[in-house]
């Protein structure tokens, strides 16, 4: 299998570029890295999925912000992991900003909404079979026997779902399939403030019942991961011994990885950063991962 293997601080950073898995050892106590290991990405809030719980607020009205002059992009070390979102299919700079990053041998991942991949299927698979995507999450709308049927085509494809958002429904037609399932925590952000509001007992009454069944899903889908606000909604820890969570758990937000959005101009430690949490992006990739450390502890 190609594997890619570089150093980064005190840290070996090893990636399967197949499948997008990912070791990092060190002989230390904790990782010290100079640089992140992976960067979320917001490319733009223009979308017409009108998701009710949407954090960004994303709109038809949105902006797309531009690619093509980020001098940060030129700092990238390679194999660095990008995660491309917000409505990345239809941003016209898409595959160019792609080929940019490839050409430095960054490893690009994408998240589309599954309306999104549904609608523009013929592009994504091109991207990915011309190498420009790695990996490829899709945000689940409706699970269907069809959408399924789809993904399982596909082989680096990641279903992302949120907790609260997910259904029992779902999640019956999902399981049992060899899928890969990524489950993101509730942002009480954007939109997802006045959802939580208007429907708060349904999201309680889904989160309660996710946490209820997790400790069952491992068996049932090829791999499952979670985002550190996930981790923390559902108690995760609970469910794992102490070696498996030392060997799975790759640290808190900000010790190897960091979030840029380029329709604000500004980046922090991570999406669920107010405000007043961000700053204007800088030229340099080092610069910003230095605030981002100290901001969350982890210099």
């Amino acid at each position: 299998m190609p594997i890619a293997r570089y150093k980064n601080g005190n840290t070996t950073v090893t990636i399967d570029l197949t499948d997008g898995t990912r070791w990092m050892e060190t002989e230390d106590d904790d990782f010290k890295l100079d640089f992140p290991v992976s960067i979320d990405v917001n490319i733009g809030n223009r979308c017409d999925g009108s998701c009710p719980f949407c954090y960004i607020n994303a709109s038809h009205d949105g902006i797309n912000a531009d690619l093509m002059h980020q001098f940060w992009v030129h700092t990238l070390h390679p194999y660095t992991e990008i995660a491309i979102n917000g409505n990345s299919v239809d941003h016209p700079q898409l595959e160019a900003f792609l080929r940019q990053l490839a050409d430095k041998r960054v490893i690009a991942n994408m998240t589309v909404n599954q309306i999104h991949f549904e609608r523009k299927e013929q592009l994504i698979r091109r991207l990915i079979d011309d190498g420009l995507v790695n990996g490829l999450g899709i945000s689940l709308r409706k699970a269907t026997p069809e959408f399924v049927a789809k993904v399982k085509t596909i082989p680096n494809a990641v279903i992302h779902t949120i907790n609260g958002i997910l259904t029992a429904e779902d999640l019956e037609t999902l399981r049992d399939n060899d899928l890969k399932l990524l489950i993101l925590g509730y942002k009480h952000l954007g939109r997802g403030v006045g959802y939580s509001e208007e429907n708060d007992l349904l999201l309680k009454a889904r989160q309660k019942y996710l946490y209820d069944v997790l400790p069952t899903l491992p068996d049932h889908f090829k791999v499952i991961s979670f985002d550190n606000l996930a981790l923390e909604q559902l108690d995760v820890r609970r469910i794992l011994t102490d070696g498996e969570w030392a060997e799975f758990y790759q640290g808190d937000e900000g010790s190897l990885s960091m979030y840029i959005d380029l329709v604000s101009g500004k980046f922090g430690v991570s999406s669920l950063c107010s405000e007043a949490e961000m700053h204007p992006i800088m030229d340099s990739i080092e610069e910003m991962f230095k605030v981002v450390k100290k901001e969350s502890g982890n210099d």
